[in-house]
């Protein structure tokens, strides 16, 4: 990996005069990763000529997964697939060779993974009583049908900034369909109507087996190791350059006419400002704004620091360059509400295999086949997912690794006398032991490391039309966005595709590139769907 060095800073950053193009990345999350391969394969660019700058030591931005200093496994999340959608996605895992697996792509090897381990739920929702419930209904009453369908049916236009509870009656949130899908995709009430909308209609496929997640595909490990790894190290062959440790601070503009394009970036390295000139050829690529920014871990005892984007500097670029620039969109509509865009999520290490043999006998479940199981009458509307072993790569034999994530953590336990968000890992394993009926002894080995996020379904936020910059603005001459917060129509938000869909068709418009982006699948116009969605909604 390229790096710098605050002794070598300026000479690393000052540039000669060149005839050639220079393209760089601010983040090294998956729109960024994706943009730079996506230059190299499509646009012909060398490598050598991408930089990718990043401020955490590692790349992949909230596709993580790391093993810490106590032996312990930590992973924020994991985005879900599926190989009815996700069309961007892979077009690109097919390019990119698997490190396991000669001669198969990362494409083929997440396929053919699946095919051995196939989704099917026999525990999606528990009641307080630990009673598998019968998902097989959707549990609508008429009112319900006729309000979701008046949601689907509404434009965006109308929709506006409306929030989910706008919509739908309070009687709709006690649903079956409700708790599945909220857990699934991570919605809150107050959510936005035109988010929920564009879920609705992108996986409407899904509605008819919601019950069983049979549409979910995982990758073979934890999205770093699966995605992340394989294809930086493609990248890096490509010779493209990864500069960790930087942080982006400014950007400096030129008006040209109407447009405006950017001519410097300011570099922090080690409180060390280094900028960058820009010349008429060169291109950059912003992660603006992040889901994960600001996220902290806790430890067995102690629970994770509640930090602000005031700690982490990770929306600053974007709220600096937005100022009197509309088209850069507005990041204050996603990042002022952390009581409506935080939850936690737990990773939890096992060295004694009895909570998972506990766990797959009475879910009927083999480890890695189940998905989430949501304790329907958890205060804190807690699931979690055991995932095939291992988990990561290199895990030991005699180790397992589960997640959870709890959707409510600012309610008090209904086994702990308080809030999850001030629960260390000892007290949130207590809890999910109250839930199962399970004596605390399956886990007393277990080292459980919570996190905190407090934007991570700030996406999500009720907003406007133009409260996400396009992948590339109007008035943008060699400026593009490729992140989560970034407006494209009838994809949704919250998935792996979404900013590698952003990042394709920013490389695609600023290079030109003679090649179709793919479109959106729209199963929502297909009548078998239809159908089968009719007959599940009247189950």
């Amino acid at each position: 990996m390229a790096t710098a060095t605050p002794c070598n800073l300026a000479a690393t950053f000052e540039r000669q005069s060149r005839q050639v193009m220079k393209a760089y990345f601010i983040g090294g999350g998956i729109g960024s990763l994706a943009g730079a391969a996506f230059l190299v394969r499509d646009a012909q660019l060398p490598g050598h000529d991408i930089v990718i700058y990043e401020a955490q030591p590692l790349i992949g931005g909230s596709l993580d997964g790391a093993q810490l200093a106590n032996g312990a496994y930590s992973l924020r999340g994991g985005r879900m697939l599926t190989t009815d959608h996700y069309e961007c996605t892979w077009d690109l895992l097919s390019s990119i060779p698997s490190l396991e697996h000669p001669g198969l792509s990362v494409r083929d090897e997440t396929i053919a993974f699946n095919v051995e381990n196939p989704a099917h739920s026999r525990a999606r929702l528990v009641d307080r009583n630990r009673f598998k419930i019968d998902v097989s209904h959707m549990g609508f009453s008429a009112r319900d049908r006729l309000e979701l369908l008046r949601l689907t049916e509404a434009s965006e236009e109308v929709l506006g900034n409306s929030r989910i509870t706008d919509w739908l009656s309070p009687g709709f949130f006690e649903s079956n369909f409700w708790y599945m899908w909220q857990t699934t995709f991570a919605f809150q009430p107050w959510h936005s109507a035109v988010e929920l909308k564009r879920y609705l209609h992108r996986f409407m496929s899904e509605f008819p087996r919601i019950e069983t997640l049979a549409g979910v595909k995982r990758t073979v490990y934890n999205q770093y190791d699966a995605i992340v790894r394989p294809l930086a190290d493609w990248l890096k062959r490509q010779g493209v350059q990864f500069v960790s440790g930087t942080r982006v601070t400014d950007m400096g503009f030129e008006a040209e006419g109407a447009r405006v394009r950017v001519r410097q970036l300011t570099l922090d390295r080690d409180s060390r400002t280094a900028n960058v000139r820009l010349e008429d050829d060169d291109i950059v690529f912003f992660q603006n704004g992040s889901m994960t920014d600001a996220s902290s871990l806790g430890t067995m005892t102690e629970p994770p620091p509640h930090l602000t984007k005031k700690d982490s500097q990770g929306w600053a670029l974007w709220e600096t360059i937005a100022q009197g620039r509309p088209e850069f969109g507005n990041p204050s509509v996603f990042n002022s509400s952390i009581p409506e865009s935080y939850w936690l999520s737990f990773t939890v290490t096992c060295r004694d295999p009895r909570f998972f043999d506990r766990m797959e006998a009475f879910s009927g479940n083999r480890a890695g086949t189940g998905g989430l199981v949501t304790f329907k009458d958890s205060n804190w509307l807690m699931s979690v997912v055991l995932y095939h072993q291992p988990h990561f790569a290199g895990q030991p034999n005699n180790v397992q690794v589960f997640w959870g994530y709890a959707l409510h953590p600012d309610r008090v336990g209904n086994f702990v006398a308080k809030p999850m968000s001030e629960c260390g890992g000892a007290e949130i394993l207590k809890e999910l032991c109250g839930h199962l009926n399970f004596d605390a002894s399956v886990l007393e080995d277990a080292i459980c490391i919570p996190c905190r996020m407090p934007y991570i379904t700030s996406m999500f936020m009720p907003r406007n039309l133009a409260d996400r910059p396009l992948p590339v603005p109007k008035n943008s001459v060699n400026l593009a966005f490729v992140s989560q917060f970034v407006e494209i129509p009838d994809d949704v938000v919250f998935t792996v595709e979404y900013s590698v869909r952003a990042a394709q068709m920013a490389v695609y418009q600023l290079m030109k590139v003679d090649r179709p982006v793919p479109p959106v699948t729209r199963h929502d116009k297909s009548l078998s769907v239809i159908f089968a969605t009719l007959e599940k909604a009247f189950a």
